[in-house]
């Protein structure tokens, strides 16, 4: 094993689906089929919350975060793994790893934090709807998006940046892309801190949020069952159910990558376990959103209509 500085590392080798090859062509084309909805379908929700006011509400404020970081993540990932699974030599930019790396965890970390809020507001809501709109106004909606973002930043983004460590040859990456648990395999020597590092920033960013999320459900659920309404208590679980679905496949596989030790990684395993928060999630995002949502369906209806009533006039005259 030989060691060298940061600067004479120029390029690595990123393995991806190598060891399947005659799986390459037809994963091109299933994983171009779904980074292409989800780019259509993320930047299709902002579009929509955007133009038709009956969406501009912190709920969906806060959807349109969740879909621009998903549209940034994958963009940030898919690319280049669609071009190397056509590519003979399957490589990346050293510059391009750490791009990806710090982009995957800075994104990540803003996801967690972005569904904490969210249950908050669907707890403020369902527990306080009278005052939902006094608690839940703008100025606070813009606070917590920007403090969101700041945290994610300098609980992921700075904590790496003085922990990452020269790796050590050969630089092949066993992977799809570059984050940190897999790059931890390469760094030199002890990688006792960067392993706590990783867990005390997953732990900040995953596992706080996470039991947020969980006390606000508690006191959800706590309040539904005190409704006499059959009808409102479906009403405040269907509200729920899009951001519960999305919580729960997000965190299942984020939390199994990031808060287990070194020793029980397995390379095929993870790349499937990736593949599904940062490829297949984001992806899934709007059309759960949209297909388990009576409001976005509505909204989308009466985008569509205005649109073809729009383009009967331009034909008319």
């Amino acid at each position: 094993m030989s060691q060298k500085n940061f600067s004479t590392v120029t390029e690595l080798v990123l393995l991806g689906f190598s060891n399947h090859p005659q799986a390459e062509v037809p994963l091109f084309l299933l994983f171009s089929l779904v980074y292409m909805v989800n780019i259509f379908g993320n930047t299709a929700v902002i579009v929509l919350v955007i133009i038709d006011s009956c969406l501009q509400t912190p709920m969906y404020f806060f959807l349109c975060h969740l879909a621009f970081l998903n549209i940034i993540y994958t963009t940030a990932v898919v690319p280049k793994m669609l071009f190397n699974l056509l590519a003979f030599k399957k490589v990346i930019s050293y510059k391009l790893c750490l791009a990806q790396t710090y982009i995957s965890l800075f994104m990540g970390a803003s996801e967690c934090i972005i569904l904490a809020i969210m249950a908050l507001d669907r707890y403020v809501a369902i527990c306080y709807p009278l005052r939902y709109l006094v608690i839940m106004n703008w100025s606070t909606c813009v606070q917590l998006a920007v403090g969101a973002w700041t945290i994610s930043f300098f609980a992921s983004v700075v904590p790496l940046s003085f922990t990452i460590a020269p790796f050590c040859g050969p630089y092949i990456i066993d992977h799809i892309f570059c984050e940190v648990p897999v790059l931890l395999h390469m760094v030199c020597g002890d990688t006792s801190l960067q392993e706590t590092m990783t867990v005390v920033g997953a732990s900040g960013t995953l596992l706080l949020p996470f039991l947020l999320i969980l006390l606000s459900y508690l006191h959800i659920l706590v309040a539904v069952m005190r409704m006499h309404s059959a009808e409102g208590r479906k009403k405040a679980f269907s509200t729920c159910s899009s951001h519960l679905t999305v919580v729960t496949i997000y965190y299942g596989t984020g939390m199994f990558m990031y808060m287990r030790p070194k020793s029980l990684y397995s390379a095929e395993g993870d790349k499937l376990i990736s593949l599904f928060y940062a490829v297949i999630n984001p992806a899934l995002n709007p059309l759960i959103y949209s297909l388990r949502n009576k409001e976005v369906k509505k909204a989308l209806k009466r985008v569509l209509e205005r649109w073809t009533v729009s383009q009967r006039q331009k034909i008319a005259s």
